[in-house]
């Protein structure tokens, strides 16, 4: 009734050679390219704030996880403030994530000082905009 399986089984175990035929990356490997990215990101939004001297700052972390200076932010998006502080906010909090679970106090840090300076930011233009 039925045809018998003729081919080897995806379900069977791999040979030891083909478990070596590509490179592996280590679990804090992933993590400093998963943080890299985050501050990245949180970097572009910084420097479309203005934030000059906190761009740096995260620059130079981005720097060091990844060996080489990241490419700063071309040109605005035309986002207003509110939200651009909403992106920045929830970006800092990714990066303080993943530096707290690679133990990465530096980053860890400035992570929370960012997150704090954006919430701060996002209750001012409340209150400004509030009738």
């Amino acid at each position: 009734m039925y045809e018998p399986i003729r081919s080897k089984s995806v379900h069977s175990m791999a040979d030891a050679s083909d478990t070596c035929d590509f490179p592996h990356r280590s679990r804090e490997d992933e993590l400093d390219i998963q943080l890299a990215g985050h501050l990245a990101a949180l970097l572009t939004v910084t420097d479309e704030l203005g934030l000059t001297t906190e761009a740096d700052r995260i620059a130079a972390e981005v720097a060091r996880l990844r060996g080489a200076p990241p490419v700063r932010h071309a040109g605005p998006t035309g986002a207003k403030p509110p939200v651009l502080h909403e992106r920045a906010l929830a970006l800092a909090g990714r990066a303080l994530v993943v530096a707290a679970s690679r133990a990465d106090t530096v980053v860890a840090i400035l992570s929370a000082e960012r997150m704090d300076a954006h919430t701060a930011a996002l209750r001012d233009a409340q209150l400004v905009g509030a009738p």
